[in-house]
Order: C-alpha cells, then sequence, then structure tokens
C-alpha cells in the first residue's frame, strides 16, 4: 500500500493509483510535514535542487468571450479589469528585460479570448524574434486556441512552448464555462505536442470542484505527457460569479501540490496565481515540492517583490535557474 501507519513510501516514477491520490488529498493535518517531505524526496529523485522562475505579461487585457466564472477579463466592467488591445512590439519587449531582472529563465506572451487574429500574430512574431536577438530567455505563449498555421509560424520565430489551461476536470468543466469544450483545449494542446513544442497546461483550484476532479485532472496531465503543469489558487474578485467563493486554506494548497507531485514526478510543476494569498507563509513548504514559480505578478493582480522570492529560494538551498 501506498500509505501505511506511520511509514510512507512512494517510487519516484509516479505510478500511484488515483485511491492513492485521493488519499494524499486527505492527509492528516498533524502529518501535514511527512507529506511534504515524501514529495519533496519524489522532486528531488527527479530534479535534483533546481528551481525556476517563470514571467508573464497580460498583451492584451479584458477583451475575452470565453465567459469563465473565475476571470476579471470575463467581464470587465464590472470587474474593473484592464482593457486594452494588443501591446506594442516595444512593450513586449520591455517585459522580457524585465523578466531578466527579476530572473525569470522563461517569458511568456499572454492574450485574452479564444484566439488571436493574423494581424495579431505577425504583430507577436515580431515581438518573439526581437527578444530571441536580445535576451536568452526561453520563449512560450498563451494566445488561446491557434491553428496549426499559426503555431508553424510561432515555432518559426522561436516559441519553444505553448500554453493553454484545462483549468479543471472534464466533468466539473462545463460549471466554468460552456462557450469553450474541454475536448476542444486538450486536442489543442495534443497539437501543440505533436507539432514539437513543449507543453504547459494546468489547473485552477477553488472553483468548487471536488477532490474526484484534482485528481482525475491529474491523470489527464499524465496521459497528455504535458511538460509543465502551472498550478493556480483562486484568488475570488468582486464582480465574478465566484466572489464569494472560499474552499482553500494552506493546508488544501500543500496537499493539492503534493498529489500533483506525486502523480507527475517528471513533469514541471509551477505555483502560479494565488499562491500569495493562499500558501502565505507555508510558501516555503511549496517551493520545496515543485519546480517554481511565476513571480512579476499575474494577469490582471500583482504578485510579491520578486526578490523575496528570490531570498526564499536562496534561504531553502536550491538552485535558482
Amino acid at each position: 500500500m501506498f500509505l501505511q501507519k506511520g511509514s510512507y513510501q512512494i517510487s519516484p516514477k509516479g505510478d500511484i493509483t488515483r485511491q492513492e491520490a485521493l488519499e494524499v488529498l486527505q492527509w492528516p493535518r498533524e502529518e501535514i510535514l511527512d507529506m511534504v517531505s515524501l514529495a519533496q524526496r519524489v522532486k528531488r529523485e527527479n530534479w535534483g535542487d533546481t528551481f525556476s522562475f517563470c514571467t508573464i505579461i497580460n498583451a492584451k487585457s479584458g477583451l475575452c468571450d470565453a465567459g469563465c466564472i473565475f476571470c476579471a477579463q470575463a467581464n470587465p466592467k464590472k470587474t474593473q479589469a484592464p482593457i486594452y488591445p494588443l501591446v506594442s512590439v516595444e512593450e513586449m519587449v520591455k517585459g522580457a528585460a524585465k523578466a531578466r531582472e527579476v530572473g525569470s529563465s522563461r517569458y511568456s506572451v499572454v492574450t485574452s479570448g479564444r484566439r488571436t487574429t493574423e494581424k495579431e500574430i505577425k504583430v507577436i512574431l515580431q515581438a518573439i524574434e526581437t527578444i530571441k536577438q536580445k535576451f536568452p530567455l526561453k520563449l512560450d505563449v498563451s494566445l488561446g486556441i491557434m491553428p496549426p498555421h499559426h503555431l508553424q509560424a510561432l515555432k518559426d520565430a522561436g516559441v519553444e512552448r505553448i500554453h493553454h489551461n484545462l483549468e479543471s476536470s472534464e466533468r466539473f468543466y462545463p460549471k466554468v464555462t460552456t462557450k469553450i469544450d474541454w475536448k476542444e483545449k486538450r486536442s489543442f494542446v495534443e497539437t501543440a505536442k505533436e507539432m514539437g513544442f513543449s507543453t504547459c497546461s494546468g489547473a485552477l483550484f477553488g472553483m468548487g470542484e471536488s477532490d474526484e476532479d484534482r485528481v482525475d485532472l491529474a491523470f489527464t496531465f499524465k496521459e497528455m505527457g504535458v511538460d509543465s503543469v502551472p498550478l493556480n489558487f483562486l484568488i475570488p474578485i468582486p464582480g465574478t460569479p465566484l466572489e464569494n467563493q472560499r474552499d482553500l486554506d494552506p493546508i488544501h494548497c500543500l496537499r493539492i501540490l503534493a498529489m500533483f507531485r506525486l502523480v507527475l514526478p517528471d513533469r514541471e510543476i509551477r505555483i502560479c496565481g494565488g499562491r500569495e494569498a493562499h500558501l502565505r507563509d507555508f510558501q516555503p513548504l511549496g517551493a520545496m515540492m515543485v519546480n517554481g514559480f511565476m513571480v512579476g505578478g499575474y494577469l490582471t493582480r500583482p504578485g510579491r517583490d520578486p526578490s523575496l522570492d528570490r531570498q526564499l529560494i536562496e534561504d531553502l538551498g536550491l538552485d535558482l535557474r
């Protein structure tokens, strides 16, 4: 058995069952450090003591028709989210310079909406080519669901990784939005992988999903062979349908992080939106189980001072690269 009285053992190869993964999400509070230690050992076995930062730019904001219940950009008039069209090449390049300043090794151009236009793609391609010439950054994009010719153009320009979150399990997703089909999202990520991209697809927790939904999503990512999994925790935003949702506390978040690490031992796991609000003083424990943080802010919400994150990683003895 995976869980035994007073003894916790697991293979670093990620061969736990769904039932065992569910048990991690119910790990006793009084033994939470045992869980963190177990997940940390699995992380170190596969990744050593490496850690990395990534940074994004919200390159087009508040113009989204996806209707997701958690998102400030779905109804910016109610949420006061910023509204602007695609920023200039110069602004995207400035964002890359800032990413380097805070110690990030990855930089992602993110836009709101289901997809980008031909005109927008041309601007983004110009920015990507300029950034590649100026900075030693790994480049990602999150531009909605793109046709193959857009993906090929981005690959030719030097984009390494395509990001597109599934957000939740297929079962729960209709409660998030009915305007986008979950299967279409999964298919897009799989198409990007088939075209030779590294793929990044993650989740948002705290929307009312069950533990079974969380486990199902972890195993979905495993089946898909996703390379990087960003984990987000809901920040209830006034003006959204989830403005009063309060499902999480730091221990719940640590259990989720540990479960994903144990199911996906050799995949990158990164803590992104909501880590400051939900992990709070438990952020060092979270860092011990994962591969990295998103730093420098999120789409419509600021993060904390990146120098604090650098100090945290230094204090833990991790190798920021």
